[in-house]
């Protein structure tokens, strides 16, 4: 990766937080590919190949008038992800029931421990959508059941399914970089029925399953949920996340197209992650 070069974003942010995670969370999906948290703010990178002009513009809280937010920005050398993310990247427990750690964490006296190695992938279980995924996973049924996990970043969400007991899983990204990682993080936690692949919505024709998890952003989300409600079987059960509690109704009203109701609602941080039943 010697040639790869990449651009740094150094963003100074006023109040901190919760706008750093925020702001983390929104460049992770405009395509920033790792994130360092300092004093006044965070320092974002992106590769030099995959930015353009434009890349700033769907930042919404860039627009904010809760937050101050400057930025500047320079071409830079080659950085040493994983010696950045493992100074960076703390342990979490979710309820006391689920741990997401790397390797090289002690293993912490949990039901259901995770082990990942995140690299350039979105999705160690710190950001709130994540963590509420876990949580929707922890407080419902996966056992025996097919289940989905679309944008599944670094797999988290689909190894905890199976740890929960579904025997049927399909998890998918468009993101070279998370396909791979997700490859490794299934392999790293044994897991023995998760099905990894590289694509988008169009590879869901003709299939069919109990769960559909999907944390990803907004607009992804509102074009892709009649499809999503096309492969969910009846009674089946739709997790979505990666949005702000503003975008609720919007998406629940998407979702009322195609037989799909809302039945519970997760916020935290001004973050929603919404459960929906066919």
């Amino acid at each position: 990766m010697s040639n790869i070069i990449y651009l740094g974003y150094y963003f100074k942010v006023k109040p901190l937080q919760p706008a750093v995670e925020i702001l983390i969370a929104e460049l992770g999906y405009a395509g920033f590919e790792s994130f360092v948290e300092t004093d006044e703010g965070v320092t974002a990178y992106i590769q030099k190949d995959e930015w353009s002009n434009e890349i700033l513009n769907d930042i919404q809280i860039l627009n904010s008038n809760e937050f101050e937010i400057t930025f500047s920005s320079e071409e830079i050398e080659q950085t040493n992800w994983n010696a950045e993310w493992e100074k960076n990247f703390n342990p979490i427990i979710v309820d006391d029931i689920c741990s997401v750690r790397a390797p090289f964490h002690e293993k912490p006296n949990t039901k259901f421990d995770i082990v990942i190695e995140p690299k350039m992938s979105f999705g160690t279980g710190h950001h709130e959508t994540t963590h509420m995924m876990i949580q929707h996973i922890l407080n419902n049924d996966f056992n025996h059941k097919s289940v989905l996990d679309m944008g599944c970043g670094t797999g988290v969400l689909a190894i905890l399914a199976e740890m929960k007991g579904a025997h049927i899983l399909d998890a998918i990204d468009y993101d070279n970089w998370c396909y791979l990682n997700s490859l490794e993080n299934v392999e790293r936690n044994h897991c023995k029925h998760i099905n990894v692949e590289e694509g988008d919505a169009s590879l869901l024709t003709g299939r069919q399953y109990d769960v559909v998890i999907a944390n990803i952003n907004r607009n992804i989300l509102l074009n892709d949920i009649e499809t999503y409600s096309n492969t969910l079987n009846k009674n089946g059960l739709l997790f979505l996340s990666g949005f702000y509690r503003d975008d609720i109704e919007i998406i629940e009203a998407e979702c009322k197209k195609y037989n799909l109701s809302l039945v519970e609602t997760l916020e935290r941080n001004n973050w929603v992650a919404l459960k929906f039943k066919k």
